[in-house]
């Protein structure tokens, strides 16, 4: 996968009981790029990314990955949610759910191969997991939950990365790990899209912003489009007011 391959975003609208939730998003945004999605909670941040992976169906617009419709992309994009919203308490270890990213290319009738397996192997010593890949989920701190997660993505061999507030919940040395991973996976020529709430830390986590209220209000390189201005017309507030 090189830099030059991009995630489009075309026209995009998507409504809930024909309310927008988001309406005419445009933008282009190429591989070997970690982007902070930013917005005030009911911007529709979250909408947008599962809009991008196929959870939610668009009203009108598009989304395209390497010139190629969401379905013929489907495993090259991995989405995490919030980890909220996951039952911890499901009955998997670490390596169990690391394999789960795999069956998305393999398809439902066939069988783990040996280069499965090293695949695996490999997602989980790249996210430093190795001596954790028997503990069940719900054991893991946060951070390593997300790791964990990071790891399925890995093994699913995707190369969008789509983190829905992948940073809520977890204390500041959690928070700068994952910041780390994060970019480390952006210089691998993945694309790293978040969700994030903490704007002091964008300069220093994020190459480019997207700024989002129901429709994009700004986007491009962080040291670009993160301004007051487009702050305050996102969030109508300042950056050093602690929001």
């Amino acid at each position: 996968m090189s830099a030059h391959h991009r995630l489009e975003i075309k026209d995009l609208t998507v409504s809930y009981h024909r309310a927008p939730a988001i309406h005419h998003v445009t933008a282009e945004v190429e591989c070997g790029s970690c982007v902070a999605l930013l917005g005030p909670n009911g911007a529709g941040k979250s909408t947008l990314l599962k809009a991008i992976v196929g959870i939610v169906p668009p009203e009108t617009g598009s989304v395209t990955f390497h010139s190629g419709a969401m379905r013929k992309s489907a495993a090259d994009i991995a989405y995490l949610p919030q980890r909220s919203a996951i039952d911890w308490d499901f009955p998997i270890t670490v390596r169990g759910m690391v394999e789960t990213g795999c069956y998305l290319r393999l398809g439902m009738w066939r069988f783990f191969r040996k280069e499965d397996d090293a695949r695996v192997d490999a997602a989980l010593e790249r996210m430093r997991l190795q001596d954790l890949a028997g503990r069940q989920i719900s054991a893991l701190s946060g951070g390593q939950q997300q790791r964990a997660f990071l790891a399925r993505a890995l093994a699913q061999d995707a190369h969008v990365f789509l983190l829905d507030e992948p940073f809520a919940g977890l204390d500041k040395s959690s928070q700068e790990s994952l910041g780390r991973t994060l970019r480390e996976l952006a210089g691998r020529e993945n694309l790293i899209i978040a969700s994030h709430h903490d704007l002091k830390s964008v300069p220093e986590m994020f190459d480019h912003a997207l700024f989002l209220n129901g429709e994009l209000i700004a986007f491009g390189e962080t040291k670009d489009v993160f301004t007051e201005a487009n702050i305050a017309a996102t969030f109508d507030t300042e950056i050093f007011s602690g929001a």
